[in-house]
């Protein structure tokens, strides 16, 4: 079974502060938990990606409209990825992108880097599998 997967490069984290060298660790973190042959590059990508629109405190602000607007943009370079998975290594960048793919019916699943790695580690526990399709759900069970 191949199942494709992206990544998210936070605002705080790559376009803000250390730029295409982390947003390129990043990258062989990934590819090495889930494959070479498993990770589609959104683009445009690393310190030019999109906002996600859910950072500086949009979450919180109580414009779930807008903020998804701003987000839409987002959502549309995640599906012409066509993975099945968007991992986020942020918090912020995780509630916003699973919100907007459930408000627009993306059908991708938002998964946070650390469950990835544990998944990989073959240490994710059962309780900690929400995000993760049906496809990954029972893997290393």
């Amino acid at each position: 079974m191949q199942v494709k997967f992206t990544v998210q490069d936070p605002c705080q984290l790559v376009r803000k502060s250390f730029g295409d060298p982390v947003a390129e660790d990043l990258r062989f973190v990934v590819r090495t938990a889930v494959g070479e042959e498993n990770f589609i590059d959104m683009f445009p990508n690393r310190s030019n990606n999109y906002c996600c629109g859910g950072g500086g405190g949009f979450l919180q602000s109580g414009f779930p409209d807008a903020r998804r607007q701003y987000g839409r943009l987002k959502f549309e370079q995640i599906m012409a990825t066509g993975a099945a998975y968007c991992i986020t290594p942020c918090h912020n960048c995780h509630a916003q992108i699973h919100d907007i793919g459930e408000h627009y019916e993306g059908g991708y699943h938002t998964v946070h880097l650390w469950t990835i790695l544990c998944l990989a580690l073959g240490i994710l526990g059962e309780n900690e599998r929400t995000y993760l399709g049906p496809d990954l759900a029972e893997v290393g069970l």
